[in-house]
Formats: C-alpha cells, sequence, structure tokens
C-alpha cells in the first residue's frame, strides 16, 4: 500500500521554528516530486514548497519564501519541511503529497496523487 506520513505539527509561539516530516512507503521515493500544502479552516488549500527526490530541484510559493526550507533524505523515504519565524498566518494543517507529474512546481492539488493525513500546525500570537 501506498502511504504518506506527515508528523511534527504542534503549536509554537510567533517567531519560532517547526521541522515537520513526510515519510513515505509503498512507491519509488527517489522519483517523485514531494509538494507540502497547507489548509486553514474556510481557506483553500494551498501550496508551500516543493522538492523532487530524484534531482533535488526545489520550488518555493510566496508563503515559504525566506523562511521554510525544504530536504530529502531518499535513504530514508522522508521529506522534511523546516519552518522558521513562524507567524500566526502559517497556522493550518499541513498536508504531503506526492506526484510524478511534470507540472507538480504549479502545486495544483491535482496533479498530485498520494496525500499524507495532515498535521496541525499553530502558531500562537
Amino acid at each position: 500500500d501506498v502511504q504518506l506520513q506527515a508528523s511534527g505539527g504542534g503549536l509554537v509561539q510567533t517567531g519560532g521554528s517547526l521541522r515537520l516530516s513526510c515519510t513515505a512507503s509503498g512507491f519509488t521515493f527517489d522519483f517523485a516530486a514531494i509538494g507540502w500544502f497547507r489548509q486553514a479552516p474556510g481557506k483553500e488549500r494551498e501550496g508551500v514548497i516543493c522538492i523532487h527526490t530524484g534531482d533535488g530541484l526545489i520550488y518555493h510559493t510566496n508563503s515559504s519564501k525566506g523562511r521554510f526550507t525544504i530536504s530529502s533524505d531518499n535513504a530514508k523515504n522522508t521529506v522534511y519541511l523546516q519552518m522558521h519565524n513562524l507567524e500566526p498566518e502559517d497556522s493550518a494543517v499541513y498536508y504531503c503529497a506526492a506526484s510524478w507529474n511534470g507540472g507538480y512546481y504549479n502545486f495544483r492539488p491535482r496533479q498530485y496523487i498520494y496525500w499524507g493525513q495532515g498535521t496541525q500546525v499553530t502558531v500562537s500570537s
């Protein structure tokens, strides 16, 4: 079975940091693009950042530039999202997802096939 397990969410104060993990199983990790998305209550799911585990290419969105980084440990089938200088506006459920679509960097949810269950990030003011 294909599974993506997102973890590492929690409660943090404004300006704090968190590291989220996304561990994959059941598919060839080395040739997938792994994206992080987030969804706040009443808002649409939006792309945050993604990495291609094969060539290491990284794409940011405006929400992640300058504050978030992403890395991949292919030996562990895990992608990490390191978030710094968090703001209350970053509060959301964060999802990781896998794509084999050539346009994965456009962050269209329909381009991502497998999704993790989400992990809650709450940033207090």
